[in-house]
């Protein structure tokens, strides 16, 4: 049985006629509904937007007329407004129902269609022929408000899974649309497409590299985070490999194309968000499953009451009919539309306040189940943002003077680790000159000539030609705690060592013991390399370590885990954590990260802090177990009395009990649906 990439409905391959393709995957659906949805989400939403902009309006005109006015042409008048909602808004209903009968299952639609068309025609023969029925009750307000309420759950789910989508877009815009061509002695602007495997490109400072490549000429730092993650830039030099969509930073870069088109680390990212998108199953799966077995129940018991009365019971033909309508109408279960949305509503709200952003329902019922997680290390741990963590002297001169020192060299530089010297003397008040002149050096630092003709060296050991041995030890020391140390020299002589990490954020141990105490086990899975990793984890408290992670090794994590029956979350912030994020059971993305990270997670940490993310899965547990309440409520009332609307209290109260069962139907729906939105408040609360 093949899945409904949209509903998350059972499919059988084998009669379903309702198939779409998609990068070479074929998908089945379980309704045109679907069908459109996945093909052409803009034309499905816009039917939706004018379904509810006609339904509500004359819903609740329909509602005036049946509580308020009590004229006698009232009934005609009502009978025009529901049948625009029945058949107009709520056609799709009706083309749920015809797919779901051609795949021999039932689903929402199949109650909904069912249910209304009973109420409105039943309600309908009553105006147009009165005198044929002892009982003058209609029920048009019952179908339009079902109506609606259903199309209002479906757009806002719809709303969810567009802003889903754009996560794609955002992946597309990271791609260079342009590269520079080598032509022989020429340089050609050229269009990105048009690039093939082979060619010679040029890449200058501040671009973004065109595609996978390997460098052929020239010294440069990259800024790769969007895919390793690691905040600090890399080296290039002649021979290494670069990754499109990656930034150069320094100094310029011939490559040569290894990787074009829907080959490069980019698009493989892009198709790993796409075709994991496409395989989630909503939260509404759990109300087609109820409706899958209640319906062909209340319709049986509909029929078979009525028959049996009829052959066996003494009633008439009018009364039999209206036996199989008070059934369906009393069993057709309002609340059911509200009771997933008021429940996520209220969440969401509540959720806003404690600084989460909740995408979707699927996610709050996946939050639910969580027993998991995945921690990107950068941006997520950590700040993702390199600071001054030590100043050692190996002279006379102390921490301050040093710090001012390194300065002055750095004042003109745009390295990362550069402007974490800048910011770190500005925070002490070191006043800092600038240099009388300055020379970088690739790949090893920056030499520098103060106003007073010293020479200032700033860099790692390359730069240098002796360090003493007592130095080197106090290097490497600061070197296993996962700093990167700028030994910082004057006239030729180490005068100190300058540290630089990725620092942790102040909550990120409590969050990791905050899972650990609530039985969630707890992964570091990123592309900084081992060194770094360890001693980060080692500071939060986090076991189970995977360094010099790419995207996909993130993916092979996620998929071995939930293979072994786990539930995962992942939480990360940058492009290369985007198909983990959508991978994963839930993405939750911290809200500083990236555009595409922020689009991929299926929640959102506004304030960048994963004790959030904490307080996140509590709230999806809480939610789903309102959820459950609510469906429990929204069928309890109907089911208690659809015996009664079967006929029995005939026996006690004869035939007259249906002259108070249209009101004992509209008192059930009320106090279903009130019970719902009462219970799904109590989610304030938390």
């Amino acid at each position: 049985m093949a899945t409904d990439p949209v509903c998350g409905m059972y499919v059988n391959e084998g009669e379903s006629k309702l198939t779409a393709e998609r990068s070479g995957k074929k998908y089945y659906f379980c309704s045109t509904n679907c069908k459109i949805q996945f093909e052409k989400p803009e034309k499905e939403m816009n039917t939706l937007k004018t379904s509810l902009l006609v339904s509500w309006p004359l819903t609740i005109l329909i509602a005036i007329l049946t509580y308020l006015v009590h004229a006698g042409y009232s009934n005609y008048i009502m009978l025009f407004l529901a049948t625009i909602v029945q058949f107009y808004s709520g056609w799709r209903f009706y083309a749920g129902l015809i797919d779901a009968v051609k795949n021999k299952s039932a689903n929402m639609d199949t109650l909904i269609a069912i249910g209304t068309t009973t109420a409105w025609l039943y309600s309908a023969a009553i105006t147009i022929f009165p005198t044929a029925f002892a009982f003058q009750s209609v029920y048009f307000d019952t179908s339009s408000i079902i109506v609606s309420l259903i199309l209002t759950g479906t757009y806002m789910e719809r709303l969810a899974e567009e802003r889903a989508s754009n996560a794609i877009s955002s992946l597309i815009n990271i791609q260079p649309k342009t590269t520079r061509l080598i032509k022989g002695d020429k340089i050609i602007e050229t269009p990105i497409e048009e690039v093939k495997k082979g060619d010679l490109l040029l890449v200058r400072p501040g671009d973004k590299i065109p595609t996978d490549s390997v460098v052929i000429e020239g010294t440069s730092s990259v800024d790769e985070s969007m895919i390793t993650g690691e905040s600090i830039p890399v080296t290039k030099n002649k021979g290494d490999s670069v990754v499109g969509g990656t930034i150069n930073l320094t100094g310029s870069l011939k490559i040569q194309a290894v990787k074009v088109g829907e080959d490069t680390a980019l698009s493989q990212i892009i198709k790993i968000v796409q075709e994991a998108a496409s395989s989630k199953v909503p939260i509404q799966r759990l109300a087609d499953k109820i409706a899958s077995y209640f319906v062909p129940v209340v319709v049986g018991i509909g029929i078979l009451s009525a028959i049996l009365w009829f052959l066996f019971g003494g009633v008439g033909a009018s009364i039999a009919v209206l036996i199989f309508v008070s059934v369906l109408i009393i069993a057709c279960p309002c609340a059911l539309g509200i009771a997933t949305p008021a429940a996520l509503l209220v969440s969401s709200g509540r959720a806003a306040k404690k600084g989460i952003l909740v995408k979707s329902g699927e996610s709050l019922q996946k939050a639910s189940r969580v027993d998991s997680v995945i921690l990107d290390k950068t941006g997520t741990l950590t700040k993702g943002k390199p600071e001054v963590t030590s100043v050692v002297s190996t002279s006379s001169y102390d921490e301050d003077e040093i710090l001012g020192f390194a300065s002055v060299a750095e004042i003109n530089s745009e390295h990362v680790l550069g402007r974490s010297i800048i910011e770190s003397a500005k925070k002490k008040n070191i006043k800092v000159d600038f240099p009388k002149n300055f020379t970088y050096k690739q790949g090893m630092g920056i030499i520098a000539v103060d106003k007073k003709n010293r020479s200032i060296t700033v860099g790692n050991r390359d730069l240098f030609d002796n360090i003493p041995s007592d130095v080197e030890k106090k290097i490497e020391d600061l070197e296993k705690q996962g700093n990167t140390v700028l030994i910082t020299g004057l006239d030729g002589k180490v005068i100190g060592l300058v540290s630089v990490a990725d620092v942790l954020k102040e909550d990120s141990k409590k969050a990791v013991e905050e899972f650990q105490n609530a039985g969630i086990d707890v992964w570091m899975v990123t592309g900084d390399n081992e060194r770094v990793a360890e001693g980060v984890a080692g500071m939060v408290g986090i076991k189970n370590v995977i360094a010099r992670a790419k995207p996909e090794d993130k993916m092979k994590k996620i998929e071995e885990l939930q293979k072994s029956g786990r539930v995962v979350a992942m939480i990360g912030d940058g492009v290369n954590d985007a198909p983990a994020l959508t991978k994963a059971d839930l993405g939750i993305a911290i809200g500083a990260g990236t555009e595409v990270a922020i689009q991929a997670g299926g929640m959102i940490l506004i304030k960048n802090s994963i004790l959030d993310a904490v307080t996140a899965l509590k709230l999806g547990k809480k939610t789903m177990t309102k959820i459950r309440q609510n469906l429990f409520w929204a069928f309890a009332y109907n089911i208690v009395l659809i015996p009664v609307a079967a006929g029995a209290l005939i026996p006690i109260f004869t035939t007259s009990i249906y002259n108070i069962l249209p009101i004992l139907a509209a008192l059930a729906m009320a106090l279903s649906s009130v019970t719902v939105v009462s219970n799904s408040l109590l989610l304030n609360r938390f």
